[in-house]
């Protein structure tokens, strides 16, 4: 543990207060934050001064400078700041960071693509759009600087998600004038961006002058403390931060690519027109209501559907057929979802914690929708 001694000591230099937490290896979980006494609740345990952060008015200004302000976005700058520091005033924060090879392994983005179509739709669609997020913030840092070009496409990579997986939303008046998006609001901060996530946990809030963490209920000394990332289903923790977990009480499934092959061209129009046309999702509890909706499009004539969808009818005069319905949909599922786990199990490409994680997560999925058929039959 001499490495984050040393790195708390540096912290420490930065103005830096924690209380009763350190960071700690945790089986399975990488490094985290641990209770080093017994925690009560609502107790501020982490203080991080905006003057430690690293941020958009960190940037160097020759780096700043060199991109055209239309190409710009704050994850990119901070990414090509980590890429070509060469001083040593990060080294402490740097050495406890995620290695390479574990942020490279984890996160699809860097995946083989053969692995890519394996991911659930929702994952898959997201992971696109990240594509499209990282191809314009590698051709704008290539464009920056002629040095830049002697840079390894794979370490700017690893720059930029550790960019994507540690960094915390904040707001400043710079970020206001620019008008960034609030997905693009983001600085590093050390100490804290060693909180792994749960459901549930610490609060995390910041004005002009600092962050703070406070416990969200009392911990037992030794016990992880955690902080919530938000309330993300598994397919997107995946993306995003390359890990699922079970208790994850956000966790859905997306029902688009087994209820939309089971409507007609006309369903669908009036789906569409009202509206309700995709974005189908189940979780632990219910069936949403945009999936209800659609299958009483399939269930009952247009016009009783009409009335129905303007509220005119009693939706659950017919609750028992739109189970029944959903049920033999869901059964179709399944066979989708054990299809390919089977293919998945053939697969040589890529490695196999890459291919362990994409089975987990369809089997998360065919616990969600196993539960779902048990509650309505």
């Amino acid at each position: 543990m001499e490495i984050y001694d040393s790195f708390l000591a540096w912290a420490n230099t930065q103005g830096i207060k924690s209380h009763g937490i350190e960071p700690r290896e945790i089986p399975n979980r990488g490094v985290g934050i641990v209770a080093t006494e017994d925690l009560a609740s609502n107790m501020l345990i982490l203080t991080v001064p905006t003057t430690s952060l690293r941020t958009l008015e960190t940037v160097p200004s020759t780096l700043a400078k060199s991109y055209p302000p239309k190409d710009f976005t704050v994850h990119g700058l901070l990414a090509a700041t980590l890429a070509t520091d060469t001083t040593s005033n990060w080294s402490k924060w740097n050495a406890v960071i995620p290695s390479r090879s574990s942020i490279l392994t984890s996160l699809p983005l860097a995946w083989s693509p053969t692995l890519h179509p394996f991911l659930p739709p929702p994952a898959l669609s997201l992971l696109k759009k990240q594509l499209f997020k990282f191809s314009l913030d590698y051709t704008a840092f290539l464009s920056a600087s002629e040095s830049h070009k002697s840079i390894p496409k794979e370490a700017y990579l690893y720059n930029w998600l550790l960019v994507n997986t540690r960094t915390f939303y904040h707001e400043t008046a710079k970020t206001k004038k620019l008008r960034l998006p609030p997905d693009d609001r983001m600085v590093l901060q050390p100490v804290a961006d060693l909180f792994n996530h749960s459901s549930r946990g610490c609060s995390v809030t910041f004005d002009e002058s600092q962050f703070t963490i406070t416990t969200d209920r009392a911990y037992a000394e030794g016990e992880e403390v955690t902080i919530c990332y938000g309330r993300h289903g598994n397919d997107f923790l995946l993306v995003e931060y390359g890990f699922v977990f079970d208790e994850n009480k956000w966790d859905e499934v997306r029902l688009d690519e087994v209820l939309l092959p089971e409507l007609t061209a006309r369903q669908k129009e009036e789906l569409d027109e009202f509206g309700f046309l995709g974005n189908y999702v189940l979780d632990s509890d219910e069936v949403c209501y945009r999936t209800q909706v659609a299958l009483r499009a399939i269930c009952l004539p247009s016009s009783e559907w009409m009335r129905a969808v303007q509220g005119g009818d009693d939706e659950e005069a017919h609750q028992e057929k739109v189970d029944k319905l959903l049920v033999s949909i869901l059964l179709k599922y399944i066979i989708k979802i054990d299809d390919t786990l089977e293919r998945i199990g053939l697969l040589e490409e890529g490695e196999p914690c890459q291919r362990d994680i994409l089975c987990l997560r369809w089997q998360q999925i065919r616990r969600l929708v196993d539960r779902t058929i048990a509650r309505l039959t």
